[in-house]
């Protein structure tokens, strides 16, 4: 996908953003023990899709980005798990 074409998926996805050939995001929880639980149940998803994030953890932040390696740049399958990682977002973060 080109810029273009992410930046207008983009728009179905707000909290989330391109930069440096990837879309990212930032994400807070009540503590660390939140923020690693979510970050389990995305590893889950992750795997069942064979596409797995680049991501940190500072106690009760999360920082994700997501790119395919494969097409050096943003594809649908970026798009998949971020969608998925906003719904896992909204349990937690209730």
């Amino acid at each position: 996908m080109n810029d273009s074409e992410v930046r207008n998926r983009l728009q179905s996805l707000p909290h989330w953003h391109l930069r440096d050939n990837a879309i990212h995001r930032e994400l807070r929880f009540r503590d660390f023990v939140e923020a690693f639980g979510f970050m389990a149940s995305v590893a889950l998803c992750a795997e069942r899709a064979n596409h797995h994030p680049e991501w940190s953890n500072v106690y009760n932040r999360v920082t994700i980005r997501l790119t395919t390696h494969d097409t050096s740049g943003v594809s649908e399958r970026d798009f998949a798990l971020a969608t998925e990682i906003d719904r896992l977002y909204e349990r937690f973060a209730r």
